[in-house]
């Protein structure tokens, strides 16, 4: 609500300011005066009120994401754009740039942390979620050292937890390798949909059904299939090309949801059809080393594939 209210607010105060004249009639000196004024206040909330950053996060420039051009450095440096205090009461770091991956896609956000630059290591953040909305990312978590109020302009270090970055690529390629193989094994009518990377249970979706009596059978081959090629090996590739480029590399046309005129994204295993894909992947499918497909079912024309990684 807190939210919500702040954002409506400052609409209202900023009106005047982005050229648009209120609805009743001032003379110009009077609209002078009334701007100034309301300039002022915008100063204030923006300076005493963080969860004005919240709500006009679509006003922000975007958070440069590093790991989109090189998913295995999982270090960097950036400069701190805002910190403050969320509205359920989690401290929050926005940067410049990013090497953690924020939750989406089906895959879960990274850790790590965020120490200060300079040889003092004034402070010592420790990342526990991150998110993005609107191409800004939120990095949540808490200081393990130092003060908690830390200045706009502060060079800071960026540290992911390795060992939950590598698994999640692996739950997340081992997915996108599932979706290859099913037309190996007589699948080619179901189409990808949503999907869950995260460990507790991994799982991917499609449009189409599998006759009951076939299920148990296609389970033991695709599980089958999939090991065969983890087994032989096969490059998965990730890189950002052209519209009219994308769609030849997927199969020659692309989900609506991705827009008209944009350069998305695209990760391919060997020589398969690729697909629209903003998460982190292994460099080689051999890396996922054996998966297992625990279950397959059919529900009102979806079928959801669980499996696990070792």
């Amino acid at each position: 609500m807190m939210k919500k209210q702040i954002k409506f607010c400052f609409l209202i105060f900023v009106a005047p300011i982005q050229g648009r004249r209120p609805e009743c009639s001032f003379d110009d000196a009077h609209t002078t005066a009334v701007s100034e004024t309301i300039k002022l206040i915008t100063i204030f909330i923006f300076n005493f009120n963080p969860f004005v950053l919240i709500a006009m996060d679509d006003h922000q420039t975007p958070t440069v994401l590093l790991y989109h051009d090189n998913m295995f450095n999982l270090q960097s440096t950036a400069t701190i754009i805002s910190s403050f205090l969320s509205d359920d009461g989690r401290h929050v770091l926005i940067l410049d740039s990013t090497v953690f991956h924020p939750q989406g896609g089906g895959q879960p956000s990274d850790t790590g942390f965020i120490t200060d630059a300079s040889s003092s290591c004034n402070f010592k953040f420790l990342v526990q979620d991150v998110r993005s909305r609107n191409g800004v990312v939120y990095h949540y978590g808490v200081f393990e050292i130092g003060e908690e109020d830390v200045e706009a302009g502060v060079q800071v270090v960026l540290s992911v937890d390795e060992s939950k970055r590598n698994l999640h690529s692996r739950l997340h390629s081992a997915g996108h390798l599932l979706d290859v193989c099913l037309p190996k094994v007589g699948l080619s009518h179901l189409k990808p949909g949503k999907a869950y990377h995260f460990p507790d249970g991994p799982w991917v979706e499609y449009k189409g059904s599998v006759p009951q009596a076939e299920l148990q059978s296609k389970q033991q081959e695709l599980e089958s299939e999939a090991n065969d090629m983890i087994s032989k090996g096969m490059k998965v590739s990730v890189a950002v090309y052209s519209y009219e480029e994308a769609s030849m590399l997927c199969g020659g046309a692309l989900p609506d949801y991705i827009p008209k005129g944009s350069t998305p994204r695209i990760v391919k295993v060997g020589d398969f059809p690729g697909c629209p894909c903003g998460g982190t992947h292994v460099s080689n499918i051999s890396d996922l080393v054996n998966i297992k497909v625990t279950q397959m079912k059919t529900k009102k024309g979806i079928t959801k594939v669980y499996y696990t990684i070792e």
